[in-house]
Parts: structure tokens; C-alpha cells; sequence
């Protein structure tokens, strides 16, 4: 188990950057909450276990896309996923999410599939390099820049329908 110090340093150093990532994941801010403090559970309950085969964030990374992909696997998830985008129930979203929304890049890669707004946040948001990408998502650094294009070109599509001039 880490020390308090070692537990907070990966807080500060990951919380924010998971946050962002868990939210884009399950487009809800406190699931994504619950998301990374279940992350940290898992992080300090297997730190021991950490080979140092790849780097502590691509290690995090990996644990806190799990926990998001087992939330998304949940009925409930599904049920209020399904009502999520109805546009009678955006009065009744957060404060967060209301200002995510407003994002337009935000609201095109929320609309990409799972598999595609993976590697668009591994790559943006989490500054992730391919090589990096490949062993998190479980495929080879040439999978991983063709997903990469492909989801690059329905990020662009979104975005021309949202109004952006690509």
C-alpha cells in the first residue's frame, strides 16, 4: 500500500486528468467522481503489485478505464444513458455537466463510439503517445494509429455538424 504522501502525490498528479477523462467516458460528472475515487481504491489496494513495465500514468490510466467500462456495463448506466440525450431532460442536468455541454469538441466526442472516444481522449487528453495507446487498449501500435485516423475523421464529422469549419 502506498504512504499517504506517495497517495497523494498520484491525486494531484492524476486526479484531475482522470476526472476530465472518466466524465468524457460516462458524460455524467458524478459518476465520474465515483469513477476516480474507485480508481484510487484499486491504485492503492494493487500498488504493490505495479510492475513498472509501463509508466505509473499509462498503469493508471488502464485501472481507470476499466472502472469506467464496468460502469458503462451496468444496467442502470444503460437505462439512464438512454434518457440522457432526451432533449426534454437537459434542464434537469448539473451545473457540470451543463457547462461541458456547452463545449461543442466536448459534445462531438461524447457522440463517438466507445472505442473511438477512447483513444481520442487516451491521445488528447490523456497526452498519451501510441505506444502508449496500444498496450492500454489491449491491440498493436499499427491498430492503434488506424483507430486513431478513423476516429479522428468522426471527430471531424461531428464537428462540421455542430457547425465547425474543419
Amino acid at each position: 500500500m502506498p504512504t499517504d504522501n506517495e497517495l497523494e502525490r498520484l491525486i494531484n498528479e492524476y486526479g484531475n486528468t482522470l476526472l476530465r477523462m472518466c466524465y468524457l467516458f460516462l458524460k455524467d460528472y458524478q459518476l465520474a467522481e465515483d469513477a476516480v475515487q474507485e480508481t484510487f481504491i484499486k491504485v492503492m489496494k494493487s500498488y504493490e503489485t505495479f510492475k513498472h513495465k509501463s509508466s505509473e500514468k499509462t498503469w493508471i490510466t488502464r485501472i481507470a478505464i476499466n472502472v469506467c467500462k464496468n460502469e458503462m456495463r451496468g444496467g442502470w448506466f444503460r437505462i439512464r444513458k438512454n434518457n440522457d440525450f432526451d432533449e426534454d431532460t437537459i434542464g434537469e442536468k448539473t451545473f457540470e455537466d451543463a457547462v461541458v455541454d456547452r463545449d461543442s469538441l466536448s459534445r462531438a466526442i461524447m457522440r463517438l463510439n466507445d472505442v473511438d472516444r477512447e483513444i481520442i481522449i487516451l491521445y488528447y487528453y490523456q497526452e498519451l503517445h501510441i505506444k502508449e495507446i496500444a498496450p492500454i487498449m489491449h491491440i498493436s501500435e499499427n491498430t492503434a494509429l488506424q483507430r486513431l485516423r478513423r476516429a479522428r475523421g468522426k471527430l471531424k464529422k461531428n464537428l462540421v455538424e455542430d457547425g465547425y469549419e474543419c
